[in-house]
């Protein structure tokens, strides 16, 4: 068997992102002979190699021109033939047999999950599950190595659909082709995942928790004024309506078992039981939740975010989500991973905030309220399909904006957009 470098063996596998790879991998699927070097010895352990982390800021010309050439190398692999349904009747993972496993190598072959060289064998074995791990890293899915109900959908969504998607998305991405700052942030929504970028290049990458399919995050470009440390959380009437109330109705401790305070429109706090829960009442109120972050819904940090929708981005106490794949979760606003990296990237300008000042602002507790100098752009984008120098990759359509079904979104909850008013979910009930 011919050798293969590191290098050859990863463009191999990410083959659906530019030119040579891609044409690689669809000539698996029709006879041409491309030349693509074979397997290198080491195959156990380059098995399980990860798909690399992109670097290239998904608002960039090189994604732009990705996404093109994705579009032009789905569209050729579509006159030919496209791919076959993988059969769903059972889930696949290491040690299944059968024709199953057959048609899932050759659906990952196709797309250049999986080298060629891998061939047509029915076991599933080490080189499969690398295949079908890089799969589900494209398509935003925990990189199992199994083939389950998630996988199979995604697997199974016709390429013609995918050709739309990547179009689609290819506008969404031409729209910021202009100078976006030398320094900005982007969310993407579907991704559930923020970027800050630095003159062209990814500075840091963070998972994020956005808004549920009914209290959506909104598609903006606004700007990032200041950090706030040790924020207080005043609770939006939306949530006083659609949240706190249910609550307290079930538990009348919980606001004082999570710190929120009852005030009049006269600053009078009142008691919890002053208020009649088996009304609307408490909506005259404001409810306020001390700092805090291990309570607190805003974790420790706030960043403050010019917009009219009146939504931000944030620390959590509920950092668990971020190792889910579904994170729409909040009431419209961000959660950000490893908040703290964050925000010293934000504060980079800002002389005398080092990480160890922004740990000691922390530990203080206070509320303490730093403004960026100067304003960073922030750009909160809904793409579900794009490509890079890695690989293409796709998302939900979790908020079906992209004009017709597909994915592996089931939600049945009604779409309604963020109430601007909606920012963050209440604790939940301990």
């Amino acid at each position: 068997m011919k050798s293969i470098s590191r290098r050859a063996f990863n463009l191999g596998f990410t083959g659906a992102a530019l030119g040579l790879p891609l044409a690689s991998a669809f000539a698996a699927s029709d006879g041409f002979d491309t030349g693509q070097a074979e397997w290198q010895q080491k195959f156990d352990g380059d098995a399980r190699l990860r798909v690399p982390r992109s670097e290239t800021p998904l608002l960039s010309q090189q994604t732009m021109s990705g996404t093109e050439q994705a579009i032009a190398q789905y569209q050729q692999l579509a006159s030919r033939g496209g791919w076959q349904t993988v059969p769903s009747n059972a889930t696949l993972k290491i040690g299944s047999r059968g024709p199953a496993v057959v048609a899932l190598r050759q659906r990952l072959i196709i797309t250049g999950d999986l080298d060629r060289q891998a061939g047509d064998s029915p076991v599933f074995d080490s080189y499969v599950e690398a295949g079908v791990r890089r799969f589900q890293a494209r398509h935003g899915i925990g990189q199992t190595g199994v083939v389950a109900k998630q996988t199979f959908t995604e697997m199974n969504v016709p390429i013609q659909t995918r050709i739309r998607q990547l179009e689609i998305n290819l506008v969404r991405l031409r729209a910021f082709s202009g100078n976006l700052g030398s320094r900005f942030v982007t969310l993407n929504i579907p991704a559930a995942a923020v970027e800050t970028v630095e003159n062209g290049q990814i500075a840091t990458h963070h998972q994020a928790g956005v808004g549920k399919i009914d209290r959506q995050s909104p598609v903006m470009q606004a700007r990032a004024l200041s950090v706030n440390f040790n924020p207080f959380w005043t609770v939006p009437a939306s949530i006083i309506r659609k949240d706190l109330i249910p609550k307290m109705q079930q538990d009348p401790n919980y606001l004082t078992e999570n710190k929120i305070r009852i005030f009049t429109r006269q600053g009078q706090e009142l008691q919890p039981a002053q208020v009649n829960w088996n009304s609307n009442e408490a909506t005259n109120y404001m409810f306020r939740q001390d700092p805090g972050g291990e309570i607190n819904s805003l974790g420790f940090v706030r960043i403050d975010i010019a917009n009219p929708h009146g939504v931000y981005m944030h620390d959590t106490p509920a950092k668990g989500i971020f190792g889910d794949d579904y994170r729409f979760v909040s009431s419209g606003c961000v959660r950000v991973q490893n908040v703290r990296d964050y925000v010293a990237w934000l504060l980079k300008d800002n002389p005398g905030w080092d990480r160890d000042k922004i740990d000691e602002a922390i530990r203080s507790g206070q509320r303490i309220d730093v403004r960026l100098t100067p304003a960073v752009n922030v750009y909160w984008v809904y793409v579900t399909a794009w490509a890079n120098e890695n690989l293409v990759q796709f998302r939900d359509d979790i908020y079906r904006r992209d004009g017709f079904g597909g994915g592996a979104v089931a939600q049945s909850a009604p779409i309604n957009n963020a109430n601007a008013a909606d920012e963050d979910l209440l604790p939940p009930i301990r």
